[in-house]
């Protein structure tokens, strides 16, 4: 049986905080086959990671169906976390990094990494504040996301 070829589909996400941790906000713009949206969004009291994390996720909860996936950000904790496989060992001992330390964020970890599973995803890092124009778009976004006056808190879940 061949196999059904996935829609390509290039993400652009970006995270920010004033303060960390302080009030954050994520941006993404999603761009395929010539449609393209963007989403943003935030929270009062959270980290730039939990932020960076939350466009990466954002983005690829949005796609309706699998999807072949180029994900760029400026984030090298996410595509480390990732393409390193850290986020799966950290996940595999129950959420530690080594005998001693817990591993930060591990709920979004494990959602960034349940997404992982149902998409062919590629991480690709840029460099942030370069030029890159949806870099940049994105980090608009995500500065004006965290500046709203009615962001939720966030919970994240203890490591």
């Amino acid at each position: 049986m061949a196999k059904v070829a996935l829609k390509p589909v290039t993400i652009y996400s970006d995270g920010a905080c004033s303060g960390n941790p302080g009030p954050g906000g994520y941006g993404v713009i999603l761009d395929s086959q010539g449609h393209r949206k963007e989403i943003s969004g935030g929270r009062r009291r959270t980290t730039n990671n939990r932020m960076e994390l939350m466009g990466a996720i954002v983005g690829l909860e949005a796609l309706k169906e699998p999807c072949s996936v180029t994900l760029i950000t400026d984030s090298q904790y996410v595509v480390n976390g990732i393409e390193k496989g850290w986020a799966a060992r950290w996940r595999a001992r129950g959420w530690m990094r080594n005998a001693k330390e817990r591993a930060l964020n591990p709920d979004l970890w494990q959602r960034l990494l349940d997404q992982v599973a149902r998409h062919e995803v590629r991480f690709r890092w840029v460099r942030g504040h370069a030029g890159h124009a949806e870099n940049e778009r994105c980090d608009a976004l995500a500065v004006a996301a965290a500046s709203r006056s009615d962001l939720q808190e966030d919970h994240p879940s203890p490591s």
